[in-house]
């Protein structure tokens, strides 16, 4: 279903401690999910839409900056 969400639409988050990313090799110990591994997230979700993860990464996070009224930050 992650391909049917519009662009402008999606974002990525990682608050769910103990929802670790299935594709995630090596699994840690500790068994905890951190926003470390959003990048797995990220590559899965690209994955399944069938995107590059660049414009992925730049799709959702022009979405969260959009919605929460953040900032851009220069390069």
């Amino acid at each position: 279903l992650v391909k049917e969400i519009k662009r402008g639409r999606l974002m990525l988050e990682s608050d769910a401690p103990y929802l670790l990313p299935r594709s995630l090799r090596p699994k840690p110990k500790n068994g905890r999910n951190e926003p470390a591994y959003l990048t797995e997230v990220l590559r899965e979700v690209a994955l399944h839409r069938g995107e590059a993860e660049d414009d992925l990464a730049a799709h959702t996070t022009a979405c969260a900056r959009a919605f929460y009224g953040l900032p851009s930050i220069p390069r």
